[in-house]
């Protein structure tokens, strides 16, 4: 052989069958599929089969996606519901999929919470903004104590999945909220010079999509038949504003590696 000159081998799956090699693919996920791509050239053909990327969608994908959305293949229909959500429930859901494992994703929006005195125009307002992914967010204008409620049917989520559910919102008002039932603080903003805040505050972190986001709590999802119900209540008696939600999201809990 040449000095520089590179020799390239068969795999030994090259003689496997092509539906064979999807099948094994299919018990993957969407992340490692395109990874698998990489082994040989029978598994980069194998990835581009539809039977491989109808198992990474959700049952119920065809009620959920649009029919005027035409997808050229089931790969592509995943990347878009990996990438861009879709608004469900006549716009009062945000629906995803994650892009690790293929789990589904969703964001309650406000119109479909419960939060005290949203509708009172001297306490809250109705307001649009293109950067929320809903038609219309509410804004805190001026109030003393409130609480968002948010119930979810399960069998939008995934199957024997564990959750993790986040509050979404942006414009930081000094504040400090209880969700419910988890017993979990989040304090918006201010120090955390106390060795009590350091153990029991959760402190909200910047989504790229730049809103922020505080963790309320996590679940397992055994079944996907009953209600998961979250609630957040502020209990600072003192006036406040400039809080904007845009919603309470629920997306696979990221494993942690020791």
């Amino acid at each position: 052989m040449a000095q520089g000159e590179i020799v390239l081998r068969s795999s030994p799956f090259d003689g496997l069958p092509e539906n064979c090699i999807s099948n094994i693919i299919s018990f993957t996920n969407p992340r490692d599929a395109c990874f698998a791509a990489s082994v040989s050239k029978a598994f980069e053909s194998a990835v581009q089969s539809d039977s491989v990327w109808e198992k990474f969608l959700p049952p119920d994908y065809s009620s959920l996606v649009p029919q005027s959305r035409v997808f050229l293949s089931k790969k592509e229909l995943c990347f878009s519901l990996c990438r861009d959500p879709l608004l469900v429930e006549g716009g009062k859901k945000s629906f995803w999929l994650d892009k690790t494992s293929g789990e589904k994703c969703i964001m309650l929006s406000p119109k479909g919470m419960v939060i005290s005195w949203v509708n009172s125009p001297q306490f809250w307002r109705w307001t649009a903004t293109s950067e929320a992914r809903f038609e219309e967010v509410p804004e805190l204008l001026y109030d003393c104590l409130f609480e968002v409620c948010g119930r979810l049917s399960t069998k939008y989520l995934s199957p024997r999945t564990r959750y993790s559910v986040y509050i979404v919102f942006n414009d930081l008002y000094p504040g400090l909220v209880i969700p419910e039932p988890f017993q979990r603080f989040v304090r918006f903003v201010g120090p955390m010079d106390l060795k009590y805040e350091r153990e029991y505050v959760t402190r909200p972190e910047k989504r790229e999509d730049e809103w922020m986001e505080a963790e309320l709590g996590e679940f397992f999802n055994e079944t996907s038949c009953g209600d998961v119900e979250v609630s957040v209540i502020d209990e600072n008696s003192y006036w406040k504003s400039g809080l904007v939600i845009q919603g309470i999201e629920f997306r696979p809990t990221k494993k942690h590696v020791n």
